[in-house]
């Protein structure tokens, strides 16, 4: 897999050398056809990793399954791969992220309080993929044995593995005698979470295994920290190209 810059630079600068050998050997059969294979070959990759990668499309792996059912990741037991997906990083320069959308991102410093490093590593970087649940200005809270709410609204999602079951409010927490009316954001005492301007809330459809705002903290002090600044956001995604039993578009 072309996953790091020096695969790239090995590949393309393979394909110059070639170029160039081809080009010097007048006498070569078939010398004009392999010149312009080899042209065609580099314009491919400079389109490719020049234009359309850095800003149009690009591939990522799905390393876990924070995300199942609607994503896969892979299954040493049964041999099944993690799916493979194409992600639009163009499409939130011309607007923002939608409630519903699944987004990769890069990882926010309190994704990793408490050393919680196994949810991301998309082609060896720490960039993760969720969906958008609370917007900028929303007011986000998960009602224990009920469901997610925004705005005093109860989502309806059909896309959840299982119904949440949050570890919070934790044992010290005063929400945790009996039966917790909320389960989240502990800290507000089940007052609901109003997502700051310029950010996000963003959960995992596999509720219960997942690294994302319900669980992210301040790496200092341990406070919740659940919002995903929006310059964070690498793009929406599309379409899973790989495995191809798993091919097909995904919704929003």
């Amino acid at each position: 897999m072309l996953d790091t810059p020096w695969k790239i630079a090995a590949l393309v600068g393979g394909l110059i050398f070639l170029r160039l050998l081809v080009g010097a050997l007048k006498k070569l059969p078939q010398r004009i056809f392999l010149v312009e294979l080899l042209n065609s070959a580099l314009i491919a990759f400079a389109l490719v990793f020049l234009l359309i990668r850095p800003f149009l499309l690009q591939a990522f792996y799905i390393p876990s399954g924070s995300m199942e059912e609607t994503l896969h990741g892979p299954d040493p037991f049964t041999r099944r791969p993690g799916d493979r997906i194409l992600v639009n990083k163009f499409i939130y320069h011309l607007g923002q992220p939608r409630r519903g959308d699944i987004l990769v991102f890069g990882a926010p410093p309190q994704a990793f309080y408490g050393d919680r490093f196994d949810d991301g590593a998309f082609n060896g970087s720490k960039d993760f993929i969720k969906r958008v649940i609370g917007l900028p200005g929303d007011r986000v809270q998960v009602k224990a044995g009920d469901g997610v709410y925004v705005n005093g609204q109860r989502l309806n999602e059909p896309y959840l593995r299982e119904p949440p079951n949050y570890d919070w409010p934790p044992p010290t927490s005063p929400l945790a005698e009996g039966s917790p009316a909320y389960i989240w954001p502990d800290e507000n005492l089940g007052q609901p979470y109003v997502v700051p301007s310029g950010h996000i809330v963003v959960f995992g459809d596999n509720r219960n295994s997942s690294n994302d705002s319900h669980l992210w903290r301040d790496p200092q002090t341990g406070e919740a920290r659940p919002a995903l600044p929006l310059d964070r956001v690498l793009g929406r995604s599309l379409v899973i190209f790989w495995p191809p039993n798993r091919f097909g578009r995904l919704t929003h």
